[in-house]
């Protein structure tokens, strides 16, 4: 990618968000560039989705601005370099709370011992000076990052963490320094330094952000696992010559080789040779899959026994896997209603914790316990220490990344992350027949011999041989039929197509007829003693295919796109789940209350014309239901779009998939009921976590400011305080990533 060119998204990596409020400044100051149309920047992943028509070069000065730092996301990141990277800044973390905490500790267990001199003292002259200059070295150290932020961010006059942070253990050594100097002027009570405290704070929220991001680093697991499928190298025939070049290297058209237990390296068709293909990681179907000449595989996927050559028709971007992974990714970027309202509660957090602070300090200055001023000086700091909105800036986003990781593992594609959330509120659940409850192609369902002259396999051979042919889906799936029984098909002469009735033809010197009963008629064949054969046969929505030799009827041949094996259970698990479930189709009302009714579906809407779908899914919704809709075919689309959530089996059309807001890839209905079982598990998950942050700082600030002193005589310490901030935020990613383990079935 050319970053100076303009493009309509661009992902950016963003480095040094540490809450919510850097969320809004970041998507505040990018939605003011020119031509930038929607912004969505993930707190739990550290990066941003900006879409529009932007030079990306504006994009990133434009972060930098705000006082971040940002480069492009391109291409697939080499999962190990991301896992180095959280490691590098893991460890980083660590080292400034170490520092931090190790200084603090020995002030603080030298305070304990009272072994640290009189501030009036000769000793304490020399010392404490001594004590503030090494204390400003320890918070530069370990907390620079902060107050670089919080000086960018006062230039652009918003406020953040480390605003709070800043003014916390800045004020705390801007205090201390005073007590030092005018330590004679102070009543004894007040004659105290809380050096220890500012660095024992910046300890605990560098050990937090450590263990957040140890965290958060295991959230992205699915998308690793899923970049790691690729691999960096295939080998190609060039001029009849097998080399191995870099899969950036693989040209469309490029011919390539496959070994067994090799992985494929991008998308294409088979040439030559067979074999089956392990396709769960990317499907979740653990059965592999048989290809042959002709059969699509896919990249990242595992061969597993013989080798074979196919063509390259998707590389780089274009490959499944890769589209894949990039909808996953703006998924997890995505933005559900329950999050928008935790952004406007934090946009506007941090101004008023600052005001309770201020309050907090005149309050106890004017009518607290001597001495008031430290009183006043060490509630007001506690406050700002505590406030930190970290959790819930956290609060949606991790939850909302581990439940889409989750589900790519289990072979759904969550494309939005309103979908996410809505997925659990459906009422009503409209089902397409074909493709969707059925196969979506018909198949040779059973072979009835009239004639005792003739068993099924000579039944067939005839059949087939006659429409071997063909181009009718009926034809081909009797074709198909023959094939898997490894039939040889015999010589046809005088072939004879009737549009509408069927084909005859001469084998092996004798008239054969294949058709429907119109066909039979005409040829004065008699049906008298099959016509209740054919009437139940249409009943039960399939197709019957009379079959007559020298005007004699041998066979009856039913052919039915039958229903997938999984179907009527996933609509049991649908009933159970409190949906109502309509099956809507453009068949006619026969065949679709046939398979309705293998299905266990109830309510049926047949022969509906393709733009009366979305007209369906419209009324129920104007009745108050809310819609999930589930389809695979271009028919499909405008209920896919027009439904609350919108499911495509991945085993459709382009235009279904990205019309939906779910795609299921392995096209089982029961991983339907699985993305409803997860959006309400991930809802939950989330209500937990905000209720959690809401109850943490609505709780904490009252007793940081004091008001548990009157009654208990009891202050918060700072460095408690701390402590607390940083470990909401580690209880909030811990619960979000309750998610990873808990059972979907």
């Amino acid at each position: 990618m050319n970053i100076n060119t303009t493009q309509d998204e661009v992902q950016l990596s963003i480095l040094g968000m540490r809450c919510a409020g850097c969320v809004s400044a970041i998507e505040g100051a990018l939605t003011n560039v020119a031509g930038v149309t929607s912004v969505s920047v993930n707190f739990a992943d550290h990066n941003a989705l900006i879409r529009g028509n932007a030079e990306v070069d504006l994009l990133i000065k434009t972060v930098k601005e705000a006082g971040f730092d940002a480069a492009v996301m391109e291409g697939f990141e080499d999962p190990e370099i991301q896992e180095q990277l959280e490691l590098n800044r893991y460890y980083q973390l660590i080292k400034k709370a170490t520092v931090a905490g190790v200084f603090g500790a020995f002030l603080m267990l030298a305070d304990m011992m009272d072994l640290l001199p009189d501030m009036t003292s000769l000793s304490g002259r020399w010392f404490w000076p001594e004590m503030a200059l090494i204390t400003l070295a320890v918070l530069v150290y370990s907390g620079w990052h902060f107050y670089s932020g919080a000086i960018k961010s006062l230039q652009l006059r918003q406020a953040n963490m480390d605003t709070l942070i800043t003014l916390g253990t800045g004020s705390a050594w801007l205090f201390s320094c005073v007590v030092i100097d005018y330590s004679d002027y102070l009543p004894s009570l007040a004659k105290h330094a809380y050096f220890e405290a500012a660095v024992v704070i910046l300890a605990f929220i560098n050990l937090g952000s450590a263990l957040e991001t140890l965290a958060r680093g295991k959230t992205s697991t699915a998308i690793r696992q899923l970049i790691g499928l690729q691999p960096r190298t295939a080998r190609v025939l060039r001029e009849g010559i097998e080399i191995d070049i870099p899969i950036e290297q693989v040209g469309l058209g490029e011919s390539i080789r496959i070994r067994p237990g090799e992985k494929i390296p991008v998308d294409g068709v088979l040439l030559e040779g067979f074999s089956a293909v392990d396709e769960s990681m990317l499907t979740g179907e653990s059965i592999p899959l048989d290809k042959t000449i002709g059969s699509e595989v896919v990249a990242g996927t595992v061969n597993l026994s013989g080798s074979f050559i196919f063509k390259a028709t998707r590389i780089g971007r274009d490959t499944a896997l890769a589209q894949i992974i990039k909808s996953v990714k703006q998924a997890q970027n995505s933005k559900p209603e329950i999050a928008r309202l935790a952004d406007k509660i934090s946009g506007i957090f941090v101004p008023v914790v600052v005001g309770i602070s201020i309050i907090t300090f005149i309050i106890w200055a004017l009518i607290g316990p001597e001495p008031a001023v430290s009183y006043a000086f060490v509630t007001s700091m506690t406050v700002l220490v505590i406030a930190c909105p970290c959790a819930l800036g956290l609060a949606t986003p991790i939850s909302v990344m581990v439940a889409v990781g989750r589900a790519a593992q289990l072979g759904i594609l969550i494309r939005k992350g309103d979908a996410l959330q809505t997925a659990g509120k459906i009422s009503c659940l409209i089902l397409d027949k074909t493709g969707t409850v059925t196969q979506g192609k018909p198949v040779l369902s059973s072979i009835k011999a009239l004639n005792t002259n003739y068993n099924s396999d000579q039944i067939l051979q005839l059949a087939a041989s006659i429409e071997v042919g063909s181009e009718h889906p009926l034809a081909a799936a009797i074709v198909e039929a023959a094939e898997n029984r490894q039939l040889n098909l015999l010589k046809v002469e005088q072939f004879e197509a009737q549009s509408g009735f069927g084909v005859s033809a001469i084998l092996n010197n004798q008239q054969v007829a294949l058709g429907n009963k119109a066909l039979m008629d005409a040829s004065n064949i008699d049906l008298d003693h099959v016509i209740s054969d054919l009437e139940k046969l249409a009943s039960q929505g399939q197709t019957p295919i009379l079959l007559a030799v020298d005007a004699q009827l041998i066979a009856i041949l039913s052919i039915a796109d039958s229903i997938k094996a999984d179907s009527a259970g996933a609509v049991q698990r649908f009933i159970n789940q409190g949906l109502r479930v309509i099956m809507v189709t453009g068949d006619n009302q026969m065949t679709a209350q046939a398979i309705a009714q293998q299905a266990g579906i109830t309510e049926i809407k047949a022969q509906v014309l393709p733009q009366d779908k979305a007209d369906i899914v419209k009324k129920l919704q104007d009745h108050g239901e809310i819609v999930g809709m589930v389809g695979d075919g271009i028919n499909d689309a405008p209920a896919l779009a027009q439904a609350d959530v919108g499911f495509a089996i991945g085993t459709g059309t382009d235009v279904a998939i990205e019309s939906a807001d779910i795609v299921i890839l392995q096209g089982s209905l029961l991983k339907i009921a699985e993305v409803i079982q997860l959006s309400k598990i991930t809802v939950t998950n989330i209500k937990q976590n905000l209720l959690g942050a809401f109850f943490y700082n609505t709780l904490s600030i009252p007793v940081a400011a004091g008001m548990l002193y009157p009654i208990f005589g009891v202050l918060l310490n700072p460095m408690i305080a701390g402590a607390a901030m940083a470990m909401s935020s580690l209880t909030v990613v811990s619960n979000a990533n309750r998610l990873r383990w808990m059972k979907i079935d």
